[in-house]
């Protein structure tokens, strides 16, 4: 769980900061949502593997199939993410960087249950 939380953490940092980047150079921000999505979820598929869930594969179909499987659970919770983006931003007119802190609260916890029992789970 603790390395959950930290490498939780710096996903959270990439998505975040890579946001506000993009934000702050008034890119629409459903699109600056999705490039942030890609790159976190990229750095979070890689330190899930190898330093929270110590998943090991034998065979390069296991390994298809764990990425594949990350990315289609992450894919769920970028539903989310685009659900709650819109509400906050476009419907409620709240400040894109809070939407998107409040966003990663919830969308962190969603995937720590899809990796923890889906995806990263002891065979």
């Amino acid at each position: 769980m603790i390395a959950y939380i930290f490498f939780g953490g710096v996903t959270t940092l990439v998505n975040i900061g890579v946001f506000a980047v993009l934000d702050k150079m008034n890119w629409n921000y459903q699109l600056a949502n999705v490039i942030a999505w890609f790159l976190s979820v990229l750095v979070a598929y890689l330190t899930n593997k190898v330093w929270v869930f110590s998943s090991h594969y034998t065979t390069f179909k296991a390994f298809i199939i764990e990425f594949v499987e990350f990315y289609f659970f992450r894919a769920l919770t970028l539903i989310i993410d685009v659900i709650i983006m819109y509400i906050g931003i476009s419907m409620l007119g709240w400040n894109a960087i809070l939407v998107k802190v409040i966003d990663n609260v919830i969308v962190i916890i969603v995937n720590y249950v899809f990796s923890k029992w889906y995806i990263f789970k002891k065979v």
